[in-house]
């Protein structure tokens, strides 16, 4: 019986190793979002000092992220993710100790969630440009199908759900210790990764990732390679266009979600924090179901259209939502809103994975996760005061509009359709099609 294509990744050694540390580290992260909640306000914090240790770790993640891509393309991918892991664990642990002594104050949380933000901003970037060197061109789909499934489940379900299990049981300080412990065993296994990995990007046996030659980096400058990354960035129509939609999807949509559809809930539904979260958690259910279902299948041959058309038409039930007074249309809204938002990023991922060239994967993933990151806080300070100037339903309407008019728009400006056909992913061999040209 053949192996379902969603867990061809599974067998090869590599992944299994890099995929069972990820879930674990993933759940470890979940169960740190609501331990240090629960930390902040034993040591007698309130929102301001919760906003403040919050703030740390986004802070560390925008600040490094560039250079975590420049280092992606530079270092060896496996040491830096089994660095970064190491870090993590020794960041926990000491605060689970300082915790468990009695010791603990605000602060340390506050310089460890700084360094646990800059250690993701290292670590997303490695751990994108290290899948195509342990994995065929034709698995990366249900590999990053696979990232899509777990994190919602993982992160945003399992993991918060044990943490409070402990924390109400036990104490903030045993949750902490248990995400030490998450870090304890994923650092142990990312260690039998394959020694092969050791190698610097583009340096194996003198070649680079995709047969070529291999790409000289010692002697360049980070401003160099960092500029070199824009570069190609900004010449590549596809890739460019794909961010731009990103950056304007993330400034009209985040806040809303984060920031406006609690009031939704409280005002339009009547419902509280719990009617919430459960929304959140449907449209991460979307999401997980949608990125099985991705990853089960093969990548499309029109993969620039179906992933635009997928964001583009998924977040038109969010022009709606001001004006639903049904629980079950909000919550089906999200869960489609969740579900595309899934499917395109499973295809997103293939597509930087397969036609960047992997000397500047690395970059390129930094400069993707960079935009996202840094309107997010931009969008979460507008949607406060914009819904105090205009009603909440024109700015679910204006964002929900806006959203697919631009994905039409990138999609026609890139000349995405001629672009798919000329370079097509379908193949069933498992040779790295040719990267695009600068």
């Amino acid at each position: 019986m053949p192996t379902p294509k969603a867990f061809r990744p599974f067998a090869h050694r590599e992944y299994r190793v890099l995929i069972a540390a990820l879930a674990i580290s993933i759940f470890g992260s979940g169960m740190w979002a609501v331990a240090m909640v629960y930390q902040v306000i034993h040591l007698g914090g309130g929102p301001l000092e919760l906003s403040l240790v919050a703030a740390a770790g986004s802070v560390g993640l925008v600040a490094f992220v560039l250079a975590g891509g420049i280092a992606a393309d530079r270092v060896p991918q496996r040491l830096l993710i089994i660095a970064v892991e190491g870090t993590n664990l020794a960041v926990i642990a000491a605060i689970s100790g300082l915790a468990l002594a009695g010791w603990l104050q605000l602060w340390h949380l506050a310089v460890g969630a700084f360094v646990l933000g800059v250690g993701a901003a290292f670590f997303f970037p490695a751990y994108s440009a290290i899948l195509p060197r342990i994995l065929p061109a034709e698995d990366l789909l249900a590999a990053n199908g696979m990232e899509g499934t777990m994190r919602p489940i993982l992160q945003q379900a399992a993991g918060p759900a044990v943490a409070g299990i402990l924390v109400a049981a036990l104490s903030p300080s045993h949750a902490v210790t248990g995400v030490a412990a998450c870090h304890l065993l994923a650092f142990i296994i990312l260690n039998f990764l394959g020694r092969h990995a050791l190698e610097a990007p583009g340096t194996d046996s003198g070649k680079g990732t995709d047969g070529g030659p291999a790409v000289e980096r010692a002697g360049t400058s980070l401003l160099h390679d960092l500029r070199e990354g824009v570069s190609y960035t900004v010449r590549t129509p596809w890739l460019l266009w794909t961010l731009v939609w990103a950056c304007i999807s993330v400034l009209f949509l985040i806040g809303p979600i984060e920031v406006l559809l609690p009031f939704v809930v409280r005002d339009q539904l009547g419902g509280d924090s719990r009617m919430f979260g459960f929304l959140l958690a449907v449209m991460g259910a979307g999401g997980a179901a949608a990125s099985l279902a991705t990853a089960s299948f093969a990548l499309p041959r029109r993969y620039l259209t179906v992933m635009m058309v997928s964001w583009g038409a998924g977040s038109l039930p969010l022009a709606a939502v001001g004006f639903m007074d049904s629980f079950w249309m909000v919550a089906a809204a999200l869960f489609i809103f969740g579900a595309t938002g899934g499917a395109g990023m499973v295809i997103w991922g293939t597509l930087l994975q397969r036609r960047v060239p992997p000397h500047l994967l690395g970059r390129v993933s930094s400069l993707d996760f960079f935009v996202s990151l840094a309107l997010m806080p931009v969008s979460m300070a507008l949607a406060g005061p914009a819904a105090e100037v205009v009603p909440t339903w024109v700015i679910f309407l204006v964002a929900g509009g806006v959203c697919p008019v631009m994905a039409v728009v990138a999609v026609v400006v890139a000349r995405m359709p001629a672009d798919e056909l000329a370079h097509p992913l379908d193949r069933s061999s498992g040779d790295r099609e040719p990267a695009d040209s600068p």
